[in-house]
């Protein structure tokens, strides 16, 4: 190996160094729970889903046009239970919330709203997960905010609090 090529392999680690360095930190302050979505700005898409209430098929065009939410969520998802008591207290402010159950079983949902307390309008079920995967949703819990024109305006993955809920209820307008 020639004198040249031994301090440029000296030098290699320091440049991958400051490399790294200079890539972890042009991420600090990120939101690292933010998610884009492609649906941003654009309409709910259809679907046409089984209400968990009544057993009949619900389309877009029942949620009505007022902004509402919409969460998905599965009895098997630890973090739905964290986050349930959020949504009562939503619901009971007069927030209106469409309930997605997610890759769920139908007797479980149902045994676990009457436990827990209701906080939607409707529950819709999503037993395949078919219309999670229109909305982009990687997992539970998951929301979508849908302003009064049925345009999502906003997504937040995981638990919605306080926190979480100041930001999100700017969109709904």
């Amino acid at each position: 190996m020639s004198k040249k090529m031994r301090k440029v392999a000296l030098f290699l680690p320091f440049l991958t160094f400051a490399l790294l360095a200079g890539v972890f930190f042009s991420q600090l302050g990120k939101d690292t729970q933010y998610m884009p979505s492609a649906l941003i700005g654009q309409p709910v898409p259809d679907f046409s889903l089984v209400s968990l209430k009544s057993n009949e098929l619900v389309s877009k065009e029942a949620l009505g046009n007022e902004g509402y939410l919409i969460n998905f969520w599965g009895t098997w998802c630890p973090a739905c239970s964290f986050e349930h008591d959020y949504l009562m207290k939503l619901a009971s402010d007069g927030i209106n919330i469409v309930g997605i159950d997610y890759k769920d079983e139908t007797q479980e949902a149902i045994k676990w709203l009457q436990e827990k307390g209701d906080p939607y309008s409707v529950v819709l079920l999503d037993e395949l997960g078919n219309f999670g995967v229109d909305m982009g949703v990687t997992g539970a819990p998951e929301t979508f905010v849908v302003n009064a024109m049925g345009v999502i305006t906003y997504r937040h993955q995981g638990i919605v609090n306080e926190e979480v809920w100041q930001t999100m209820k700017g969109y709904l307008k």
